[in-house]
């Protein structure tokens, strides 16, 4: 939808009526902030898969490390990027 079908209002008053501009962005409707009669910013709603919980472990069983993976000097390695030992250790 083009920024001149929607609803403009100023900067004064989406500062006044935050609360009820964002009623009504909820119910689907989406409002350009101007200032000085110049377009600055969007209300828009935010997709619902954008609100829904994010689900752990998508990864588990298609991730496989071997045993030998981290041995003692990947651990060394890894403390000495860190910088919490010196390389002559």
């Amino acid at each position: 939808m083009a920024i001149e079908n929607l609803e403009q209002v100023n900067m004064h008053e989406a500062k006044t009526h935050l609360s009820k501009l964002v009623e009504r962005v909820e119910r689907g409707e989406e409002i350009v902030i101007s200032r000085n009669g110049s377009p600055v910013a969007k209300l828009v709603p935010v997709p619902a898969k954008d609100l829904e919980p994010r689900q752990f472990g998508g990864l588990e069983d298609k991730i496989w490390i071997g045993p030998d993976a981290f041995t003692e000097e990947t651990d060394r390695e890894i403390a000495r990027d860190f910088g919490v030992l010196d390389d002559e250790e």
